[in-house]
């Protein structure tokens, strides 16, 4: 039986693209709150381990149900590959800094990536950047610093790891639309699976052979220990995260895949909304007017961004 969803892309289909980019921001939403609920539980390199390897084994169930194996081969295995380590970094630094930063900095930060895109679409893809996607740059970052706040007492470079975070996830979209178009969706997910299994085993081995000073260990227990005792709470949501996180990068690749990155830009702000509402609803954590001015403005900057390039077409 084929599936759609899980074949190579074929022509551009925009209405089923916004369904697909709207079904992942959700969902990727929901399942980065949780993850930072679950940061006192856990540590990033068990979670992302445990998390992938489920990741990888229900790829392989889906390909069996969804018109064979070869689905899981890449075209352009380079640049599938070139993709998930551009997303192993961006995990890192987005979740490394969950158990201190809010769910809205996390997500602001990350949604500084349309600036990136802008910033490198001259060297890479060598586009001309004018003085609209100059603004909008100008434009973002001044958002980003309104949500950031680093003029606040407690203001620490940690806060600066989402947008880190932004960068990388920059470099993967760049990766998708250019190398990756015409690649199944679940061999994205599969390499994407298989390199965060491997870095998690990497940070594990590591850790737990070159063990980090104890004051580290204690400031930032999430980064810096590589696997805490395992219990069932850790083990029941790595499946639950698994599923949530292969449903939402599946729906957003496939969505990158079928049309044009200026139409979905403006609606994958929709994100920062949801992530503001799961917010509040797990940790009763809501933006102050400060950083909803910031988060508006990055809005603005992404939207600024779509139409320039839409324009230009």
């Amino acid at each position: 039986m084929k599936i759609g969803l899980f074949n190579h892309a074929g022509q551009d289909r925009p209405l089923l693209a916004i369904v697909l980019l709207l079904i992942a921001t959700f969902t990727l939403g929901l399942q980065d709150s949780l993850m930072k609920l679950m940061s006192v539980e856990t540590s990033f390199w068990q979670i992302q381990t445990l998390r992938s390897f489920c990741n990888v084994l229900f790829v392989i169930l889906l390909a069996a149900f969804a018109g064979g194996y070869s689905l899981l081969k890449p075209r352009n295995l380079r640049g599938v590959m070139l993709r998930a380590i551009f997303l192993a970094i961006c995990m890192f630094f987005f979740f490394g800094g969950a158990p201190h930063l809010s769910v809205t900095q996390m997500a602001a930060g990350l949604y500084t990536y349309p600036l990136f895109v802008c910033l490198l679409a001259g060297p890479v893809l060598r586009e001309k950047i004018g003085k609209w996607r100059v603004g909008s740059v100008i434009l973002g970052a001044g958002g980003a610093l309104l949500v950031l706040q680093p003029w606040q007492e407690g203001f620490s470079l940690v806060q600066m790891m989402p947008v880190i975070a932004g960068f990388f996830f920059a470099c993967n979209i760049l990766c998708i639309r250019s190398v990756c178009r015409n690649e199944s969706t679940l061999a994205l997910a599969l390499v994407a699976g298989l390199v965060f299994v491997v870095s998690g085993l990497v940070g594990i081995s590591l850790l737990t052979l070159f063990p980090l000073p104890l004051s580290a260990r204690q400031s930032m227990p999430f980064i810096a220990i590589g696997w805490p005792q395992l219990t069932l709470l850790v083990a029941g949501f790595a499946v639950v995260a698994s599923m949530m996180n292969l449903l939402g990068n599946i729906c957003l690749s496939r969505a990158y895949q079928t049309a044009d990155a200026s139409l979905l830009a403006p609606l994958d702000f929709t994100y920062l909304i949801f992530a503001a509402f799961w917010g509040k609803m797990l940790f009763d954590q809501w933006p102050d007017d400060l950083q909803l001015s910031g988060m508006l403005m990055i809005v603005g900057a992404g939207v600024i961004i779509a139409w320039r390039e839409q324009s230009a077409r």
